[in-house]
C-alpha cells in the first residue's frame, strides 16, 4: 500500500462491527485506504513522480510539475 510522501499516511486496521450482531461475533477485519494519489511534484527544480495524499495536495504542501 502507497504511503504519502509528505505526511507518511497510510492505511489503517481494524474492525468492522455490524449493527444487529446477531452473528456469533459481528465483527469482521477491515482495512482504511488512504486517499492518495501519484502525481508528477516538483523537486529541486526538476519533476519526480511521488504519492501524495489528496489533503496534502489541497493544502497546497506540493507543487505539481
Amino acid at each position: 500500500m502507497a504511503r504519502c510522501a509528505v505526511c507518511d499516511k497510510g492505511a489503517l486496521f481494524g474492525k468492522q462491527i455490524s449493527h444487529s450482531r446477531s452473528q456469533v461475533s459481528g465483527r469482521a477485519n477491515r482495512m482504511w485506504k488512504s486517499n492518495i494519489k501519484s502525481v508528477k511534484v516538483k523537486v529541486n527544480g526538476g519533476a519526480k513522480k511521488m504519492y501524495v495524499c489528496t489533503s496534502c495536495l489541497r493544502a497546497g504542501k506540493v507543487e505539481r510539475a
